[in-house]
C-alpha cells in the first residue's frame, strides 16, 4: 500500500521499544511531496530512533512506514572513507547513484565545497564533514532524503547559506526531512513541521497552524505549549 497522491511518506502508528522503555509510541505524519519537512525535539525525544525505523536501520515493533518513493537516510556524527577525499566521495556517489549532469557542480557550489575537496574527509573539522555529507545525501538523486541533525556543528553563517541550498534542491522537486533540534533552525529553512517529545508527536503543521493552535506567535513559544 503506497500513500495518496501528493503523499510521499506515511507513517502510522510507529513504536520502538528497547526492554521496557518505549522511545516511539504510536507515531503517526505524513511527509507531503516536494517539501522541507522538520522533525523537531530536543535530544532524546526519540528523532534518530525515528528516522532509524523509517530508513530500516532498526525494525519496528508496531506500525507501518509507506512510501511511493526511495529515500536515502544521512546519519548524524558519521565519517565514512576518513582516508578519501572530499572530491573523491562526491565523484564515487554520483556514479554510483548515476547523478544527472551538473549536479555535482551545483551541490559544490552550493555547499561551498570547492576548498575542500582534495581534504580527507577523516581530517575535516565537524562542520565541514557536515557540509561534505549533506552534499552525498543530495548527490544520491533519491527523491527523498532524510537529515538527521543538518546544522550540527554549523556556525550562524554557514547554517543560514546551508538552509539557503537545502530550500533551493526542495523547490528543484526535492523532499527533504530534517531531524533538528534548534528550533530558530527549523524555523529558518521548514515548511511544516512535526513536534516530537517524549516519542510522542506532539503536534503537525505549519509554523502559522502551531502558533494558532497554541496560541503563541513563535514555533519555540508553540513547541513549548504543546509538549
Amino acid at each position: 500500500m503506497r500513500p495518496a497522491d501528493g503523499i510521499c511518506l506515511r507513517v502510522s502508528g510507529l513504536t520502538k521499544r528497547y526492554g521496557g522503555l518505549r522511545a516511539l509510541d504510536a507515531v503517526s505524519f505524513e511527509v507531503r511531496r516536494g517539501e522541507v519537512l522538520g522533525l523537531i525535539g530536543p535530544n532524546g525525544s526519540g528523532k534518530t530512533t525515528l528516522f532509524e525505523c523509517i530508513g530500516g536501520v532498526l525494525p519496528l515493533d508496531a506500525g507501518r512506514v509507506e512510501a511511493d518513493a526511495a529515500l536515502f537516510y544521512l546519519p548524524d556524527s558519521i565519517a565514512p572513507w576518513p582516508s578519501q577525499s572530499v572530491g573523491w566521495a562526491l565523484d564515487f556517489v554520483a556514479g554510483y547513484f548515476g547523478a544527472p549532469s551538473g549536479l555535482r557542480e551545483a551541490v559544490i557550489e552550493a555547499l561551498a565545497l570547492a576548498p575542500l575537496l582534495t581534504q580527507r574527509i577523516g581530517q575535516l573539522s565537524k562542520g565541514q564533514r557536515k557540509r561534505a555529507l549533506l552534499a552525498v545525501g543530495l548527490l544520491t538523486s533519491r527523491p527523498l532524503v532524510l537529515a538527521d541533525e543538518p546544522f550540527d556543528g554549523l556556525d550562524l553563517r554557514q547554517t543560514r547559506d546551508v538552509a539557503e541550498a537545502l530550500r533551493s534542491f526542495a523547490r528543484d522537486g526535492r523532499t527533504l526531512v530534517l531531524s533538528i533540534h534548534q528550533i530558530n533552525d527549523a524555523a529558518r529553512v521548514c515548511d511544516r513541521f512535526v513536534l516530537l517529545s517524549g516519542g510522542t508527536v506532539r503536534g503537525e503543521g505549519t509554523l502559522s497552524e502551531l502558533t494558532a493552535r497554541a496560541h503563541t506567535s513563535t514555533l519555540e513559544e508553540a513547541f513549548l505549549a504543546l509538549t
